[in-house]
């Protein structure tokens, strides 16, 4: 066979970029004809841009749904389908590749050798086995306690590349101000704006070679955050992994979940006391089952609210971070914790006041029942969340999403926060992580 292999990307707006610049960007034994997206509504139909694809395609990458996946695959030619997503079942992962198979493309993973890149810093990195583990308490945990030995901690986040692809190429955070100018999603920041409080600064984008280098010069150690379930794109030093004891068995049937546990020097079981003991039991088993030398970490979360008076009695709807409850399978998080914890009078089910965007994620994931998906990806959907709100018969509204939504549309309820915090129930302290990481990093 010659000429250069004719390759699709199936990615969500993140993994595909980084898989694409890491190992085909500049390769002239392949041509990337098409980027095929899904999880995320609204960021199919564009390009990806010349000035980031590089001197190969001088009219950069075009974005497609990834329901178009057999038609272009047969129709191009294709020859191989590159799967560059995460937060997916086994059982999914086979369908896909099923689907790939069929249409006549070979079917591949990039493994974390080939898609990591080197820093001189040293890296500690937390991933999750599903979305919505928790993983953000465990990374703020981690980095307080990195602060508190004296250490500049940059943070780096997955990308969540929903904006001007070229503009945010690479993008520094180091004030809520600064997510006003990039103009960010929702879910950008619910990821960004715990750190922010914190007085953290946030590396992410595009390109993640040239993030890295900003990254490094600012600060002595990189916390590399990882998104969803997807293993780290920075080859690290030390790393945690957060896996979920409400949805045992994941750690071992999701991808690339399971690939995080085994990587992962510690694992925290977070959300102990929500889970059975036999739950539990079965997670850790899991876990030492695929990687017996590491640490585990038996972890809970605890919910604070700003105002929990407001709650008490009263008729609320609850807002939950979007990815957690929709592609992550959760039914619920934080707020509907904080309702239930602080005596709601009724939890109300926003369904039948839904519009737009958030009532085609109902029909989309029937599970997501009492709470309202933070989706605000576009003014659209911001639109579409802040009627919805609206309508909703309540009093309150609680919202679990790390985001301040409020800010970003109007509400016509009493409004409050509610957030997670990370406890320690068994087995090694952050502490001591930190001091593994210190000792396997060998500072100077």
């Amino acid at each position: 066979m010659g000429g250069r292999k004719r390759v699709i990307i199936l990615g969500a707006g993140g993994r595909d970029y980084h898989n694409f610049n890491t190992c085909f960007r500049g390769n002239p034994d392949y041509e990337v004809v098409a980027f095929a997206v899904t999880q995320i509504p609204g960021i199919e139909r564009r390009r990806y841009p010349p000035e980031l694809a590089g001197g190969l395609y001088p009219d950069g990458i075009p974005v497609l749904p990834i329901q178009e996946l057999s038609r272009v695959i047969r129709e191009l030619h294709v020859d191989e389908v590159v799967l560059s997503f995460s937060d997916i079942t086994y059982d999914a992962l086979g369908r896909i590749a099923s689907e790939v198979l069929a249409a006549g493309a070979s079917f591949r993973l990039l493994s974390p050798r080939e898609t990591m890149l080197t820093s001189f810093r040293p890296v500690i990195a937390v991933t999750a086995v599903r979305t919505g583990a928790g993983k953000s308490t465990v990374s703020r945990a981690i980095a307080r306690e990195l602060r508190s030995r004296g250490l500049e901690v940059a943070i780096v986040r997955h990308p969540m590349a929903y904006g001007d692809l070229g503009r945010m190429a690479v993008q520094v955070f180091r004030g809520v101000e600064d997510l006003d100018r990039w103009g960010v999603t929702i879910e950008e920041r619910e990821e960004y704006e715990h750190y922010l409080s914190m007085g953290l600064t946030v590396f992410a984008g595009v390109d993640y070679g040239r993030v890295l280098r900003e990254a490094e010069r600012a600060g002595d150690v990189v916390l590399w955050d990882g998104g969803n379930n997807d293993f780290p794109f920075f080859r690290f030093n030390y790393m945690v992994t957060v896996a979920d004891a409400m949805r045992p068995g994941q750690e071992v049937g999701s991808y690339p979940g399971e690939v995080n546990v085994r990587l992962a020097n510690a694992v925290v079981v977070n959300k102990v006391s929500q889970a059975s003991r036999e739950c539990v039991e079965r997670v850790v088993r899991n876990v030492r089952a695929v990687n017996p030398k590491a640490d585990v970490v038996l972890a809970d979360m605890e919910v604070v609210v700003d105002r929990p008076e407001v709650i008490e009695g009263r008729r609320v709807v609850v807002i939950e971070d979007s990815p957690s409850v929709t592609h992550g399978g959760l039914p619920y998080g934080a707020g509907y914790v904080a309702a239930r914890k602080y005596g709601a009078a009724e939890i109300v089910d926003p369904r039948p006041y839904a519009v737009g965007v958030i009532r085609r994620l109902y029909k989309e994931y029937p599970h997501m029942a009492n709470v309202v998906p933070s989706t605000g990806y576009t003014k659209e959907q911001l639109r579409d969340l802040e009627e919805t709100l609206m309508r909703v018969n309540a009093d309150v509204i609680v919202n679990g999403s790390p985001a301040d939504i409020g800010r970003l549309i109007r509400v016509n309820k009493p409004y409050v926060r509610a957030r997670w915090e990370l406890r320690v129930v068994e087995g090694p302290s952050i502490k001591e992580l930190v001091d593994r990481f210190i000792e396997e990093s060998r500072f100077r």
